[in-house]
């Protein structure tokens, strides 16, 4: 393993970076973080072993990587779930949240199960989420009071309806039990909501 790990500066290198991340990415979601080697992404990635580590110190720092990759697909459509809206109109917000919600856990279960597996055994994982909940709910509050809400306790009714969407979302794509009419229940998860504000 190399000692320094190296930041790669020229388009050959930063291209044979990128192809690891991705690597990774795809392997972590087919077959999960602690079945997965780095030889097998350095085989993936079409590159040596070597290579790999001249750019990341182990698998866990190819993780955090592909962790990016991740976060941009689930959660940059989410932040602009507001973008051509031009009142709060929340009963329209909040069902166009759900459903997006329950469509990116859909089409990203595998990466998403394998990073929930890592919560609670990795700081880095678990606060790069915190993080990202904490940016949401004031991008997405900054963006209702824009758009004219002027209700009180934003932060709270914002973090609330962000834990409840993606409860649901869980369960609709995860844990689906057959004696749980969804489609009800979505009406449910949207009325509780909208009374919120």
């Amino acid at each position: 393993m190399a000692e320094i790990v190296r930041e790669p500066k020229q388009k050959r290198s930063i291209e044979k970076k990128e192809r690891i991340i991705k690597a990774g990415y795809k392997l972590f979601a087919e077959k999960g973080y602690f079945n997965t080697n780095t030889a097998e992404i350095a085989k993936e990635a079409g590159v040596s072993t070597g290579i790999v580590y001249g750019y990341f110190r182990d698998k866990r720092d190819i993780l955090l990587e592909a962790m990016d990759i991740y976060l941009n697909n689930v959660f940059t459509p989410i932040l602009s779930l507001l973008d051509d809206v031009t009142t709060p109109d929340f009963p329209f917000i909040l069902s166009r949240a759900i459903e997006h919600a329950v469509n990116v856990h859909r089409t990203n279960a595998a990466m998403h199960t394998t990073l929930h597996s890592l919560f609670s055994k990795d700081e880095i994982v678990d606060a790069r989420f915190s993080a990202l909940e904490e940016e949401m709910t004031k991008k997405l509050s900054a963006k209702l009071v824009d758009l004219g809400y002027k209700g009180e306790h934003l932060f709270e009714k914002v973090h609330t309806v962000i834990m409840v969407v993606q409860s649901f979302a869980h369960e609709e794509v995860y844990d689906h039990h057959d004696y749980i009419d969804y489609a009800e229940m979505r009406k449910i998860v949207l009325d509780m909501l909208l009374r919120l504000f």
